[in-house]
């Protein structure tokens, strides 16, 4: 059997692995990072910082691996840090999120068993009036946020990481390579990853047809803020794991040649 072209688009620092991954379920690959993430600091953190060592903290959120990365990383002596954290309830959002902690020797309360905002919201109960610290990207989910308040929880999000928009040839060869007809499955894993690829087709006066072609091909989103941004750019979406993982999507697809 031909072997199916999936098009990888995650974080620089996914790609390796994601490949990897890929090429072990008998997939071919062609990559561009349509999203990458950098360190954001600011005040916001030193608040984060003293509201965690201060005692204050009921729970403590994180929504990804780079969100625990890139908190660390500010920390010039992060022990003491990680001994209050410990001290607290400590949620992650997935698998990857929660091994990323407990690298770190940060215990983890709580994972949800749907992994997305809207299964944290779901999984945390008998929160009125508890202080909740999320600790993640500048394009977090506004569900997570939204859905605490409603629950009576005080909420603080701090920004540790940003995510951006890389353009380089690797996008553009991408790109006209979907054009001819060479990618046979698109994975998105975020709705700024959607939005991203929208714009490069955009101003490579491409968007029509690249939507066309994707409605011919298999079209796969991690959660529902991704699948729902496709949809709203006109893109059927074929696959979305019930498990918002990398591998799942990767699963669901092979299912489906």
């Amino acid at each position: 059997m031909e072997m199916k072209v999936i098009a990888i688009m995650r974080p620089s620092g996914y790609m390796e692995e994601s490949v990897r991954l890929a090429a072990s379920m008998g997939f071919s690959t062609i990559t561009a990072p349509m999203i990458d993430v950098m360190d954001k600091s600011g005040h916001e953190f030193k608040e984060f910082f003293d509201r965690i060592m201060g005692g204050e903290s009921d729970y403590v959120i994180f929504t990804s691996a780079n969100g625990v990365e890139f908190t660390l990383l500010k920390l010039k002596y992060p022990d003491e840090f990680i001994e209050r954290l410990n001290e607290t309830n400590v949620v992650a959002i997935g698998p990857r999120t929660r091994d990323a902690l407990l690298k770190n020797g940060i215990h983890v309360s709580m994972m949800p068993e749907s992994y997305s905002s809207a299964g944290l919201v779901e999984s945390m109960n008998k929160i009125e009036g508890a202080s909740i610290e999320i600790a993640r990207s500048s394009h977090g989910a506004p569900e997570l946020v939204r859905g605490l308040l409603e629950k009576g929880a005080v909420v603080h999000e701090t920004q540790v990481y940003q995510i951006i928009s890389p353009r380089d040839e690797r996008h553009e060869a991408l790109m006209k390579h979907a054009l001819a007809g060479g990618v046979d499955i698109f994975a998105f894993t975020s709705t700024m990853m959607v939005r991203n690829f929208m714009a490069l087709a955009n101003d490579m006066g491409a968007k029509d047809e690249i939507i066309r072609i994707m409605n011919s091909k298999m079209v796969a989103a991690i959660g529902k803020p991704t699948r729902d941004t496709l949809i709203g750019c006109g893109v059927k979406v074929d696959i979305m794991p019930e498990n918002y993982t990398f591998e799942e999507m990767l699963k669901e697809c092979r299912k489906r040649q």
